[in-house]
C-alpha cells in the first residue's frame, strides 16, 4: 500500500511540473535549467571532495572555471543577471533584463517611435526620391529575411513595414 501511494504522488508530482513547464516562459525554463546544472556540478564537487577525490574536483574547476568566470564577467559587464536574468529576476523579450542600465535596451517599438521619411529610405536602403515601386520591390526583398517566419524578427520586420508605410503611405499599403 506503501508504495502505491509513493506511486502515485510521484506521478501527481511529474504532472504537476508537465503542467508547470506548458506554462512557464522560455526565459523561466532556461534559468531553471541553468541553476539546476549549476547545483548539480556544486553538489557532485561536494561529493567528490568529500569521497577523498578532490583532485577530481580540482581538475573539473579547471578545466571549467575560466568558462563560468567568463559567463560571470559578461552577464554583470552587460547588466543582465549571471543566468540572462536581469535585476528584477524577469527577462524581457530577448533575455536582457527589461530595466538593463547602459546602451543594452530593447528597441523602441517602431509602432511607437516616428520615422521620418529619410529612416525609411534607409531602411530600405534605397535613395531619396525613388519611385513606388521601387520601394515596393525592396520592401519585398528585406520582407523575405526579415519576416519572423522565414527568421527574422517581430522589430525588423515591423521597422520594414513602417518604412513602407511612411514612403508609401498607409492608405495604399
Amino acid at each position: 500500500m506503501l508504495w502505491l501511494a509513493l506511486g502515485a504522488l510521484t506521478l501527481f508530482l511529474f504532472l504537476g511540473g508537465l503542467r508547470a513547464f506548458e506554462q512557464a516562459s522560455v526565459s523561466s525554463i532556461k534559468a531553471l535549467l541553468l541553476w539546476v546544472a549549476a547545483l548539480g556540478g556544486l553538489t557532485l564537487a561536494l561529493l567528490l571532495v568529500l569521497t577523498g577525490r578532490g583532485p577530481i574536483a580540482l581538475g573539473a574547476l579547471a578545466m571549467f572555471g575560466p568558462l563560468l568566470w567568463n559567463r560571470f564577467r559578461a552577464s554583470h559587464l552587460s547588466g543582465s543577471g549571471f543566468f540572462g536574468l536581469g535585476n528584477g529576476g524577469t527577462a524581457g523579450p530577448t533575455g536582457t533584463s527589461s530595466g538593463a542600465s547602459g546602451g543594452n535596451r530593447e528597441p523602441q517599438s517602431p509602432r511607437t517611435a516616428v520615422m521620418t521619411r529619410q529612416e525609411a529610405y534607409q531602411v530600405l536602403g534605397l535613395a531619396p526620391g525613388a519611385t513606388e515601386a521601387d520601394i515596393r520591390a525592396a520592401h519585398h526583398r528585406l520582407m523575405r529575411t526579415a519576416h519572423p517566419d522565414a527568421g527574422g524578427s517581430d522589430w525588423l520586420a515591423s521597422r520594414v513595414n513602417m518604412a513602407r508605410d511612411v514612403l508609401v503611405g498607409a492608405k495604399h499599403a
